[in-house]
């Protein structure tokens, strides 16, 4: 006998969508006993719960979730991309304008690359756009040391195995040369740990400078170092394929100050 599924949403969703942890950290809080519901604490994320439940966090309720919220980041040079480092390097949390609510970074950039980061208050669109199934399409601006022809350049078109690890064919044009250096193009639709410094490495070229420029349709554009810029909700919404969200809150626009937080138009298609 088919057992009837139970009402509502699995309880970490629902945490990561009112913007009080990823799912992953949810369900690390329900593990550590310091989630409740309707006055009872739980001890497994396997729960399904409702509107009509009520959810306490760390002795703070979850209300309902926000309106699904992304920021376009420039993420400069010397910021990790973690909510804490073990070495204490500093983090891009610790750098965001303080208007911003609790957001998670959607995948990461590494110590040394700076450019475009996107930012979300929903853990939902956060896996989403990590997903490699979503296949969009990063694009990078590479400075390597050295003159590299458009020939060297063919293994990264194909496909490369370094390490161990399978890089998938990237799009690589060559910009032009800058003294001692070139500047490249490179565009790939998954994102592994260090892949195009790596990938560079095997071909005998050291990155030295490298700058996302654009993530699927949202662009890095004139966007300076540090700052930050809000997508419209519809824009957010189209890009994504959303619905709008039942009994979902929308929150009140932040007003900038100085250039911390800005708006941003729709996005061009491409």
């Amino acid at each position: 006998m088919t057992q009837n599924t139970p009402p509502g949403d699995r309880i970490a969703k629902v945490i990561a969508r009112a913007g009080f942890a990823s799912r992953r950290e949810a369900e690390q809080l329900i593990l550590q006993g310091r989630v409740s519901v309707n006055g009872k604490a739980i001890d497994s994320p396997a729960l399904n719960v409702t509107a009509s439940d009520k959810i306490v966090v760390n002795g703070k309720v979850v209300g309902t979730p926000d309106e699904p919220r992304l920021w376009l980041y420039h993420k400069p040079v010397g910021l990790v991309t973690t909510t804490k480092d073990e070495q204490g390097r500093p983090t891009i949390f610790d750098k965001l304008p303080e208007e911003l609510p609790r957001v998670m970074s959607v995948g990461r950039l590494d110590l040394n690359s700076e450019g475009l980061l996107l930012l979300t208050n929903d853990g939902g669109i956060k896996r989403r756009l990590e997903l490699p199934s979503t296949g969009w399409l990063r694009k990078y601006r590479v400075r390597v040391k050295g003159q590299p022809t458009d020939q060297q350049l063919e293994p990264l078109r194909k496909g490369l195995k370094v390490d161990g690890d399978s890089f998938q064919p990237m799009i690589v044009s060559l910009d032009r040369q800058q003294g001692a250096n070139a500047w490249l193009t490179v565009g790939l639709r998954e994102g592994k740990n260090r892949e195009i410094r790596r990938a560079m490495a095997d071909l005998g070229l050291t990155v030295n400078r490298l700058i996302r420029i654009s993530y699927g349709p949202f662009q890095l554009g004139q966007l300076k170092p540090g700052e930050v810029e809000e997508l419209r909700r519809k824009v957010v919404r189209d890009q994504l394929g959303l619905d709008e969200a039942p009994g979902a809150k929308a929150s009140k626009p932040q007003k900038p100050k100085g250039n911390s937080v800005r708006r941003r138009p729709r996005p061009k298609r491409g």
